[in-house]
């Protein structure tokens, strides 16, 4: 490190101390909620709370009652007690950003989880960000290959692109979202891992991600035991950190799995601070913070956030509240579906219910129309399908359902792929338009 970078770290050490503490008293604390009599803070700040003979405990400011404030914890609330100071820090919650973020493990708050050392940058950027202005957007004109066949040949992603994976539980999304990790042509993977089971991350990690593909991604973790507002900040410090590379010019993916727990957090928070709840007893800030971090994804100025969003389908109803509005903002989705899943056919994709938004913006004449053959032929296979499978259809009495009885077994070859086979997108085009260009349906 040059001694221009060390005095560089040493000022932002000293443009962050309070040199005057502003203390407010902790006047109650209901479930997840902590009431107190002051300091001045606005929504969003993060504030210490102090107990004699204990390490500090942060809080943030999540509303105000009458003339009081409140707070939630952004951990465990065991040592508060009424009396307690509460100091405001005057800041929301800011995390250390740069290079030397790859290959490391953080928690909700952006601290390092992994044994690798502390997280010392003189840079930071706050988690809580706005959108990119709209005009200054580019336009989505470059596909990216993510190394899966079946998205790449018939659902192609463009760099910028938004996409959500919908499934219930045990159709082999984290599977997937590890493939994509490991194949993708992108420069950077952020990963954040929003409410999963604490058995189920360094299984990721080890398993589904690997060391090829952790040495160049950043994996924020916030699991299920964490207060809700860890969950909340998880899901925005891993958006935080791949807007840092998106600044600088590179081509990011972001997946976070999943969308569905991060609403889930927030319902909490609005129901412990008294907000009404209202669509299948999620609360109307559910709904209002949705396409806020959602639309932080995207195109900027130089470089890109592609971006897979993993959403959770109770009983595998694709119309439930989160589902609904998730499809409304994003551009595009990719359904995972248990029927597929049960044939141990290998990524579950749906292509009849999936889209891609922009992809016929990204193809060229040729790869748009043999996707679209593979389609349709899919969806004649369809809706025949039962009568194939009891024999009642006789071979010769349609044409096109003929055409789909022998193209089938090509369908299901090229839809399957290993998970640790390799595919990028242009062998996925050249195979799709060579099996299926100029075929007549």
């Amino acid at each position: 490190m040059s001694s221009q970078e060390k005095l560089e770290k040493y000022l932002g050490r000293l443009n962050r101390i309070r040199t005057i503490k502003v203390n407010g008293k902790v006047t109650k604390v209901i479930g997840l909620t902590i009431e107190s009599r002051g300091p001045v803070a606005t929504v969003g700040d993060v504030c210490q709370i102090e107990s004699p003979g204990v390490e500090p405990i942060l809080a943030e400011v999540v509303g105000f009652r009458e003339n009081n404030v409140l707070l939630m914890p952004l951990s465990d609330l065991g040592s508060i007690g009424p009396g307690h100071d509460v100091v405001a820090t005057g800041n929301s919650l800011q995390i250390p950003v740069g290079p030397h973020l790859l290959g490391r493990i953080l928690d909700g708050l952006g601290q390092p989880i992994d044994g690798k050392g502390p997280l010392d940058s003189p840079n930071t950027y706050s988690a809580m960000r706005q959108p990119p202005h709209p005009l200054t957007r580019k336009r989505i004109e470059e596909p990216l290959s993510v190394g899966v066949r079946c998205i790449d040949g018939l659902l192609t992603v463009g760099r910028g692109q938004r996409v959500g994976l919908f499934a219930g539980s045990g159709v082999g999304k984290s599977t997937l979202l590890g493939m994509i990790a490991r194949n993708t042509s992108a420069d950077i993977n952020v990963i954040a891992l929003i409410g999963e089971r604490g058995r189920e991350v360094r299984e990721f990690i080890e398993k589904d991600l690997g060391e090829e593909g952790l040495s160049r991604s950043v994996l924020v973790v916030a699991t299920s035991d964490q207060p809700p507002l860890v969950r909340i900040k998880g899901a925005l410090v891993a958006t935080a950190i791949a807007e840092y590379f998106r600044d600088h010019g590179q081509d990011v993916v972001l997946m976070m799995d999943s969308v569905t727990r991060f609403a889930m957090a927030q319902r909490e928070v609005g129901l412990a601070i008294g907000e009404p709840p209202t669509t299948r007893g999620y609360t109307p800030s559910v709904f209002a913070t949705l396409p806020k971090l959602l639309e932080r994804a995207g195109t900027g100025e130089t470089g890109t956030i592609t971006a897979f969003y993993t959403v959770l389908v109770d009983g595998d109803d694709m119309n439930e509240p989160i589902a609904d509005a998730a499809r409304g903002i994003l551009d595009g989705h990719i359904v995972l579906s248990r029927q597929i899943a049960n044939r141990g056919h290998f990524p579950s994709i749906d292509v009849l219910a999936s889209v891609s938004r922009v992809m016929n913006d990204l193809v060229s004449p040729e790869h748009k129309g043999a996707a679209g053959v593979v389609k349709k032929l899919s969806s004649i296979y369809k809706d025949s399908e039962d009568l194939i499978n009891i024999g009642a259809y006789q071979r010769g009495n349609n044409v096109q359902i003929d055409k789909a009885i022998m193209h089938q077994p090509a369908i299901q070859r090229f839809t399957a792929q290993d998970v640790h086979e390799h595919s990028d997108l242009e062998s996925a085009r050249n195979a799709l338009i060579e099996t299926f260009g100029g075929i007549e349906v």
